[in-house]
């Protein structure tokens, strides 16, 4: 299952231009399965940059606007779209002149791959 969403999260990479890195996590920063090129940021990809999502989304939910469901962040040379998934967290890296839209429509065409990774990440204690 996972070399299957492995494989899959790579052939997006191909299709995006620009989109270096898509991580999938748990709540935590837990690395579960991950897609990178030579070009996405190391520092990025650590978990305690990634770990900062759910604190944001907590914070971003107690705005009284519904439940956050993303989080975008530009910086100068790179995107990170993060979408909350719960139990599950995908991340996306990009050069900062990618499709960003194009990266918000991946959310659709991964979401099928995650059903069996969250129930394997919920029953986990």
């Amino acid at each position: 299952m996972v070399d299957d969403l492995r494989k899959y999260l790579n052939h997006l990479l191909e299709k995006v231009n620009g989109l270096h890195c898509i991580i999938i996590t748990d709540r935590d920063g837990v690395p579960l399965v991950r897609a990178v090129t030579e070009r996405a940021p190391q520092l990025a990809l650590r978990p305690n940059f990634i770990s900062t999502f759910g604190m944001a989304t907590d914070q971003a939910s107690k705005l009284g606007l519904g439940r956050n469901k993303t989080i975008i962040s530009m910086y100068s040379s790179y995107q990170v779209i993060q979408m909350n998934k719960l139990p599950l967290v995908i991340t996306f890296i990009g050069s900062d002149n990618c499709n960003t839209g194009h990266i918000l429509s991946l959310e659709n065409q991964i979401e099928p791959f995650l059903k069996d990774l969250a129930a394997v990440v919920a029953d986990a204690p």
